[in-house]
């Protein structure tokens, strides 16, 4: 049953169109994630379901009674009100006369009249369950109603937000950017709350593991259309890449057709003579209809710029401790050595120290105790997720160019307006301040003020933040291509899996555990937990400067004895397959790739039909063959 529909619905900004036309429904029970590049009109979607805007045109109609519930994207301020107040927000009228009561019981010098004067309005109200439902739903987060929000870590005061949401029991939940600032613990936990939600939820989201555990159906905003997709993320992939190739292949049939009728009306004297005026009328509507056509928005074309060769050796860190004026140890005698072509990541909780290992390594600040040896002929790119390399007085042309029209990129030189149109900024908006972006743009323009300067390594803190998926999976593919040293933290599950080579992980009490492969790979070494972020924030620590930064309860990790470990041997038989497995998957990825560069060539869909099926069928079981394989090999890796 659907409880939301919009029928015919438009509305722009400009003379762009957010929504042309549009008409999808919400039933009820669904958990949508809404899907767009930044930019396409996802809050603004939002914002008409929060019913606060209206469309241009066309109808919204929501069910009877309908209640929505809404995470904003912003991080909630760090002030003053207690946790009780904030979640009771959630419950408008009654949640103020609830929260004025709970004020004046905890006041020893309350004035009584007062008080008898607010339970009698709370029982006319018969509010007494609200308070109980309040009540539960602080248990169930783990929050304590007398906190104040100020004394609470980011991720603590997301919980708040997220029980204040859910406290009035809404049909519909929206959210936008839930993961954004989140650790991986509180990502799953998130993630563990909103299964049990039972009413409907749509929410925007870039962090594909979060939408894979999540999505039971995906929307698509593109162009000012929205496409409904049944299924999980990955059937979503598959549909959507069908759809992209069938519109290309219409689009050229329209081409080609269109260019017949222009040769036509050009004929001459002879086809003047005899033109048929409905033809032309037709050739007229078909200039239009192709004037109007939208193209699909380019993506980012990202380029690093490399310098020479490091060093062999980048850093080398030799039992280093690090504590902070409290007297908290984040780092507690550690070492280890980074070498040119390493890639590793950093995961752990907030406020766990991942930054600040990051700072020793790049010699920016000197640990409590310990050695650093920095290496040689060493060019840093550093992504602060903080963004302070950006001059917000100045423009995002000013902010790349640096004074200069041109930036050098693989030894040659590139007028700054060219640079920026890679990162999909017009000539208008690289003329705007920064302070006009949204966050999906200013983390493109760091990237393009990173990516502008030659580096051998490159540090990234948290580069995924606002970017949408597209931009999200060409950054990793061009990290991936990088040959220099690679240093990220990132709290995206399957950014770090794509991208480094070993992890680095912050377990708690200040150690830190090296372990070979990604996230995933960690999760299957060791069950995967990590200490979560203690609800107080530090403000005394030395991370103050870095805003974000929030004190960790240190969880001491339990390691298993070495005597409990037994290696299994393999057969003869099985070591013979795990030999032969490398040489077998490099052949498959040698032939994917082969196939895939014949797929992306412009004029591979005019081919007749039976060669496409055929290379496309033959990639497709290619790959399944492949993702076969690598789980074999990594069976028989670890047995």
């Amino acid at each position: 049953m659907s409880i939301v529909r919009f029928e015919n619905v438009s509305l722009a900004y400009g003379h762009r169109p957010l929504l042309d036309n549009v008409t999808f429904a919400i039933e009820e029970g669904q958990k949508i994630c809404l899907l767009g590049r930044n930019g396409e009109g996802k809050s603004s979607l939002m914002s008409l379901l929060m019913k606060d805007s209206e469309p241009d045109s066309g109808v919204i109609n929501f069910q009877k009674g309908l209640k929505v519930g809404a995470l904003p994207q912003s991080m909630p301020d760090a002030d003053d009100r207690n946790v009780f107040d904030v979640v009771a927000e959630g419950l408008p009228e009654i949640g103020k006369v609830l929260s004025e009561y709970h004020h004046l019981i905890n006041d020893e010098n309350a004035d009584l009249q007062v008080l008898e004067k607010l339970q009698d309005r709370i029982e006319a109200l018969n509010a007494w369950d609200f308070d109980t439902r309040i009540s539960n739903m602080l248990k169930r987060f783990g929050l304590q109603e007398k906190m104040q929000m100020k004394d609470l870590s980011g991720g603590w005061r997301r919980r708040v937000m997220l029980a204040r949401a859910l406290v009035n029991e809404p049909d519909l939940l929206l959210l936008d950017e839930p993961t954004n600032h989140l650790d991986i613990e509180t990502i799953k936990w998130l993630e563990a709350r909103l299964s049990e939600y039972r009413g409907a939820l749509l929410f925007v989201s870039h962090d594909r593991a979060f939408i894979k555990a999540l999505a039971s159906n995906i929307i698509e905003l593109d162009r000012g259309n929205i496409t409904a997709f049944n299924g999980s993320y990955s059937e979503y992939l598959v549909e959507k890449q069908r759809l992209l190739e069938e519109e290309e292949k219409q689009n050229a049939l329209f081409d080609k057709r269109l260019s017949e009728e222009e040769v036509w009306i050009r004929q001459g004297i002879k086809a003047r003579r005899t033109r048929n005026e409905g033809r032309v009328r037709a050739l007229k509507a078909m200039r239009e209809e192709r004037r109007q056509r939208i193209g699909q928005q380019g993506k980012a074309e990202i380029k690093i710029a490399e310098s020479d060769k490091s060093g062999k050796l980048v850093a080398e860190l030799k039992n280093i401790s690090q504590v902070f004026e409290n007297g908290r140890k984040v780092i507690d005698d550690f070492s280890m050595t980074v070498m040119r072509g390493d890639r590793i990541g950093l995961i752990g909780a907030n406020g766990a120290g991942k930054t600040t290992l990051l700072k020793i390594l790049l010699g920016q600040l000197e640990p409590t105790e310990g050695a650093v040896r920095l290496g040689s002929k060493l060019e840093i790119a550093y992504f602060d997720q903080l963004r302070g390399g950006l001059d917000f007085e100045k423009t995002v042309f000013d902010n790349v160019a640096d004074g200069h029209d041109y930036v050098e990129l693989d030894g040659k030189s590139r007028h700054v307006m060219s640079y920026l149109n890679d990162f999909l900024f017009t000539a208008e908006r690289a003329r705007s301040p920064i302070t006009a972006l949204s966050g999906g743009e200013t983390n493109r323009l760091l990237l393009a003020r990173l990516f502008a300067k030659p580096a051998n390594v490159i540090v990234m803190d948290e580069p995924t933040n606002d970017l949408d998926v597209d931009t999200l999976e060409l950054l990793e593919e061009r990290l991936s291509q990088f040959q220099g040293t690679l240093l990220i933290t990132s709290h995206d599950r399957d950014f770090i899996d794509q991208v480094v080579t070993s992890t680095l992980v912050f377990e708690g009490g200040g150690k830190v555990g090296e372990y070979v492969g990604g996230y995933h790979d960690w999760v299957r070494q060791t069950g995967g937990i990590l200490p979560t972020e203690n609800q107080f924030v530090d403000r005394e620590s030395s991370e103050s400067d870095l805003q974000r930064k929030e004190e960790l309860e240190p969880v001491p990790v339990k390691q298993k004895e070495a005597s409990q470990v037994k290696p299994k041997k393999l057969s003869y038989k099985l070591k013979l397959e795990l030999e032969q497995l490398p040489a077998k998957i490099e052949s498959l990825e040698a032939r994917i790739e082969v196939l895939q560069s014949l797929i992306v060539s412009p004029d591979f869909y005019q081919k007749n039909h039976e060669e496409v099926e055929s290379v496309t069928s033959e990639l497709a079981s290619l790959e399944e063959e492949l993702s076969v394989a690598m789980e074999r090999w990594m069976e028989l890796e670890d047995a």
